[in-house]
């Protein structure tokens, strides 16, 4: 796979976070397919070069106190994300997962999938024909790419090309996969995707363990330099406390 770059936020206090690479290492220890890390005292941003899933590195960023935004990944428009979300009426909290998706080469787009607050078991995680989720799931479509079924697959075949893959949730709720599909992201951009037991067939809405999102663009790793919004006057830090609050990973 080739590198990519992603680009976070993290509160760096002196000279000595930026310039001590042990003190890179210990941020990143033990996470394979990291090749560069820099960081700038000024900006309060770090960035990473390598093949290691966004979310396994602001994981372990996380494990040494400080805080972790992800400000953006690839060049730009090659980068998408997807919210993901019940529909049931069960459910408080609706956001349950989050997937980032980088084209890191012109026929290769990877997709980090992290979930919480689902049933223990394997998920199929794909992307639909339409990106219609007025009635959750149900509303979006077959399988991009896939043929058609009467009844629906439970094991489609692999040359769909919305078919991303399979992701474990353990007992805690919390599921995550780094996944890759011979696909563009201009592609997906406004498609439907879906995680679910079944990977295709009825998708009942009021299934709290089906999850849904449209597929939209994401910042680029020089596309999002903003630290205040300019709508609220709140900062990245403060806007983070608000949606993390709300259920977003």
């Amino acid at each position: 796979m080739p590198p990519f770059q992603t680009k976070f936020a993290v509160p760096l206090s002196c000279e000595n976070c930026v310039r001590d690479p042990v003190i890179f290492s210990r941020w990143t220890d033990g996470q394979s397919g990291i090749h560069k890390v820099n960081a700038s005292l000024a900006d309060q941003t770090v960035w990473v070069e390598g093949t290691a899933a966004p979310s396994t590195i602001a994981a372990a960023i996380q494990t040494t106190g400080r805080d972790v935004i992800l400000r953006g990944t690839g060049a730009s428009d090659a980068a998408a994300v997807c919210i993901l979300q019940t529909h049931s009426a069960r459910v408080t909290n609706k956001v349950r997962g989050l997937a980032r998706m980088i084209q890191v080469s012109p026929s290769l787009t990877v997709v980090d999938l992290t979930t919480r607050g689902l049933s223990p078991g394997t998920y199929w995680a794909t992307i639909r024909e339409t990106g219609n989720i007025s009635s959750g799931a149900a509303s979006t479509g077959g399988i991009w790419g896939a043929l058609k079924s009467v009844s629906g697959w439970k094991s489609p075949p692999r040359d769909a090309r919305g078919l991303l893959g399979t992701v474990t949730v353990g007992r805690n709720g919390l599921g995550s996969v780094f996944l890759d599909r011979p696909v563009q992201i201009w592609e997906m951009i406004g498609r439907g995707m879906v995680v679910s037991r079944q990977a295709d067939g009825k998708l009942s809405p009021d299934d709290a363990d089906v999850l849904v999102g449209v597929i939209a663009r994401s910042a680029g790793i020089w596309d999002n330099d903003k630290t205040v919004c300019s709508c609220s006057g709140k900062t990245l830090w403060q806007e983070r406390k608000e949606v993390t609050d709300g259920g977003m990973l």
